[in-house]
């Protein structure tokens, strides 16, 4: 029996006829080795951006359900066009939207979530030795509404298609040659990765790497689907991403002390000045917050000292959603007499490393490098293998730099500070 492969091509893979030409000879080489192919397509180039400046020529707020009918259009595109060069290099190609390829979503617009993935017609096109081209970033809902699954959601797609039809491996292709210590731009002599954990790019993708979305790391750590993250300009090896087991069966990983250092430029704090003392008032804010869909990152509250006083809550959210968090809490601060404020001029750098389990001492050489630079730190945050400090946004590229440095994370394979990093960095 042969195997089976998804593959992922991101949009600036795709993002000229000679681009797609060449995933389409890349897909039709990996078929002619023996294997089934799946293939998930982003839109091309800057198509998504494209459009979501056409909505905002027409509509200051759009409808979130028609965002998702324009949006999904994208990698429809994409993926006819790869069919038709796939077709001419002799091969059968069948093309399918989200919904045809049985991927099943909640209701939320523009942020949905997979729920199941119903992958009949890919697998009969699979029996009949079809390659099957699917349009990533997208699905149905429950409600049978088009829906999108937020940027980058093309990973997320590839991942749960692979999972569904039991892939042996799901390869991103993408515009740098794999997982890198730290975004290149920035420090250019950033050491390519061989193996990360899943744990290790979950942290990665939470705190700002660029290369792989979060929810599709979440999606194949759950249901323990190998990633393979390579560039579309070459047959190199990229970065795996396996299981912690997996890495040390095959003696891939040496478990550093820190893996990389990653950062984000797209965070916005959110202080809410004025709150009563009392029990359930951080459950309404927060919950206001999850019905509207705004994720939370870190959160700081400072408990008043005397009985009778008011306290204080700054969390983080992403800057995009500093609108729509102003939105969902505005009826408590009338309410209780809050007062919101915001500051979208925040960055983020983060360390992550799953030697930190065992090695006292890293978070005060964090603050101590951070201290020498004057850099001054916001907010605190810390799990088991990552510590990521909110810090002012024009500091963050010299914190990455210092950070690089102090833990010596340098290495030989390097790409050029000048490429881009990552189909869909921040």
């Amino acid at each position: 029996m042969p195997g089976t492969v998804v593959m992922k091509f991101g949009g600036t893979s795709v993002a000229d006829a000679s681009r797609l030409k060449r995933a389409a000879e890349r897909i039709v080489a990996k078929r002619e080795a023996g294997q089934h192919v799946v293939v998930v397509l982003s839109a091309r180039g800057k198509e998504t951006d494209r459009l979501i400046a056409d909505a905002q020529e027409i509509s200051s707020h759009p409808d979130p359900r028609e965002m998702d009918m324009l949006l999904s259009t994208g990698e429809r595109v994409s993926c006819a066009l790869c069919a038709m060069a796939i077709n001419d290099l002799g091969h059968r190609a069948i093309s399918l939207t989200g919904s045809q390829a049985g991927i099943v979503t909640d209701t939320s617009h523009t942020k949905a979530r997979i729920l199941e993935v119903r992958a009949d017609r890919i697998r009969a096109a699979l029996d009949e030795d079809s390659i099957v081209l699917v349009a990533g970033f997208q699905g149905v809902s429950t409600a049978k509404d088009v829906t999108t699954l937020g940027r980058g959601g093309s990973d997320t797609t590839a991942v749960a298609l692979a999972a569904a039809i039991g892939a042996d491996e799901c390869e991103i292709y993408t515009d740098v040659p794999g997982v890198f210590s730290a975004d290149p731009r920035i420090v250019p002599d950033a050491r390519k990765l061989d193996v990360v954990s899943f744990d290790e790019m979950l942290e990665m993708a939470a705190s700002g790497a660029g290369v792989l979305q979060l929810r599709s790391v979440e999606y194949a750590r759950n249901h323990g689907v190998r990633i393979h993250c390579r560039s579309s300009f070459d047959d190199a090896a990229g970065t795996f991403v396996v299981s912690e087991d997996e890495a040390k069966d095959k003696d891939m990983m040496e478990n550093p002390l820190i893996t990389a250092v990653t950062h984000s430029r797209g965070e916005a704090r959110v202080t809410l000045i004025g709150l009563p003392d009392t029990p359930g008032v951080a459950g309404r804010v927060t919950t206001a917050l999850a019905d509207a869909n705004v994720n939370i990152d870190m959160i700081i509250q400072n408990e008043p000292r005397t009985a009778g006083a008011l306290a204080e809550l700054s969390f983080t959210v992403p800057r995009d959603d500093v609108d729509a968090a102003r939105v969902a809490l505005q009826p408590i601060a009338a309410e209780l007499g809050i007062t919101l404020e915001t500051d979208a001029s925040m960055g983020k750098v983060s360390i992550v490393g799953a030697g930190m389990k065992s090695h006292p001492g890293v978070a005060a050489k964090v603050f101590s490098v951070l201290g020498a630079q004057e850099i001054n730190i916001e907010m605190i945050s810390t799990s088991p293998i990552r510590i990521s400090c909110v810090v002012p946004a024009e500091k963050v590229e010299e914190a990455v730099k210092a950070l690089h440095t102090a833990f010596d994370l340098s290495g030989a394979d390097t790409i050029r500070p000048e490429q881009p990093f990552g189909e869909f960095a921040s």
